[in-house]
């Protein structure tokens, strides 16, 4: 990992991204967990907040013992530092999920500022950091669905990363997130914006997803990432050996991906900041 440069780039706050899907299996846990480590590996402080019930982002990076969770947290009973746990990659923590999240919705059902549990979170956590070791991004994996979880997420973010699958259906159910993140902007959170859509599980063996990459890319432009993440075998064993694969295979082709993804994140990061 010390072949990285180390990121010139340091956020005078924690930088919120969501990364959200509601169609599963298009690779938002793969890409949080690869992503978090690229980006640390660049010098970056980074937390992925695991917030879906399956905890698959949690297992993916090794983390199997999870006393204090993000269900404790949104509930109240815990802080973020009291959950956060470090994992194998310097400068990258997780608060992990449990099953437990699967009663948040009916937990804060009736309770006000129920759609602002995570955002109040992560400010209390800003506040009592440490502004020489304060986090620079917090990435949020959130659940395949239209929840009162995902919600949270996107009240909570400064933006929305969307992992697409390169295939047939891919656009399909878009617009529907899209008008949900719409939604949110206008009830919930001014800020809300789309940071960019990265397109996943791409076969160079099949015309279909040249096809799916010219429709999209058609469709979205510029909010279209420029790096395409392969279909690769090392990417999908990595999580069964509890660690991202930038650790697992740093050579392959899904590890090289993640590292230029990290890059166009933080090269858009740096034109929001000079807008």
């Amino acid at each position: 990992m010390s072949t990285f440069p180390v990121s010139a780039f340091a956020p005078r706050r924690a930088r919120v991204l969501a990364l959200a899907n509601q169609k599963g299996g298009v690779g938002k846990t793969t890409t949080a967990i690869n992503l978090g480590t690229a980006l640390a590996a660049v010098g970056e402080r980074v937390l992925i907040i695991d917030l879906d019930p399956q905890g698959n982002a949690s297992t993916g990076l090794g983390v199997e013992q999870r006393p204090v969770s993000t269900f404790d947290v949104l509930s109240g009973a815990a802080t973020i530092a009291d959950a956060r746990v470090a994992t194998h990659v310097p400068r990258l923590s997780i608060v992990p999920a449990t099953i437990d999240l699967m009663a948040f919705e009916r937990e804060a059902a009736a309770s006000s500022g129920k759609h602002y549990r995570l955002r109040d979170c992560l400010a209390a956590m800003s506040a009592s950091e440490d502004p020489e070791i304060a986090t620079s991004y917090v990435l949020i994996d959130c659940p395949p669905s239209l929840n009162l979880l995902t919600v949270n997420a996107l009240a909570a973010a400064d933006a929305v990363l969307v992992p697409l699958q390169c295939e047939f259906f891919a656009l399909e159910g878009l617009a529907q997130l899209l008008s949900t993140v719409e939604e949110i902007r206008v009830r919930l959170n001014p800020k809300l914006q789309i940071h960019g859509v990265v397109l996943t599980m791409y076969d160079q063996r099949t015309s279909l997803s040249d096809q799916v990459v010219q429709d999209v890319r058609r469709v979205l432009g510029e909010k279209v990432y420029a790096t395409i993440i392969p279909r690769n075998v090392r990417v999908a064993e990595s999580p069964s050996h509890g660690k991202p694969v930038l650790l697992y295979d740093y050579r392959c082709s899904g590890s090289q991906a993640y590292i230029r993804l990290a890059s166009e994140v933080i090269e858009r990061e740096r034109r929001i900041r000079a807008a």
